[in-house]
């Protein structure tokens, strides 16, 4: 759910630590989509202790909400990967390189002591820049070799997925 004034958009996920913490789960000003460090949370509360699951958990929500703000995976132009363990680094850089492969962003893995629940093995953050205008867009399409179209956060990252295999 967004909300939003003229120069501010809120996305929520519906994080139960957005109103107790007092962040938004993305925010865009301008051009500009912050997207906060994003957990491998399913709607039940669940974690998948496999890495590469967690990774495509944490994609599946950051595009949700890039999408609600108005963006798409395609104008990401920065991610920053925590993992806990670097043995992880392949499986989680595998699945970002699914999904981010031909935008390239600019990107930092670190791995951290720790993370705030003891089941994440990965927590991700990402800044997009949304296309201007129609000329924009076309150049991205034309660039990544797909068309930019609107789909559900799970059916995007799988069409994303599956034109890279």
């Amino acid at each position: 759910m967004a909300d939003s004034d003229a120069d501010r958009m809120l996305v929520s996920s519906g994080s139960p630590f957005e109103s107790t913490i007092g962040f938004s789960r993305a925010v865009r000003v301008g051009d500009r989509v912050i997207v906060s460090g994003t957990a491998p949370i399913w709607p039940d509360g669940s974690c998948d202790p496999d890495a590469a699951i967690q990774m495509r958990r944490c994609l599946e929500i950051i595009i949700a909400a890039l999408r609600e703000a108005g963006a798409e995976p395609s104008d990401v132009v920065r991610t920053r990967v925590y993992l806990v363990d670097g043995d992880d680094a392949a499986a989680i850089g595998a699945v970002h390189g699914e999904v981010f492969g031909t935008i390239r962003p600019a990107s930092t893995m670190i791995i951290a002591g720790g993370l705030l629940d003891p089941r994440w093995r990965v927590e991700v953050e990402a800044e997009a820049v949304v296309a201007r205008d129609a000329a924009d867009i076309e150049w991205r399409s034309r660039e990544l070799g797909h068309p930019l179209v609107d789909l559900e956060s799970k059916e995007a990252v799988q069409s994303i997925l599956d034109e890279r295999a």
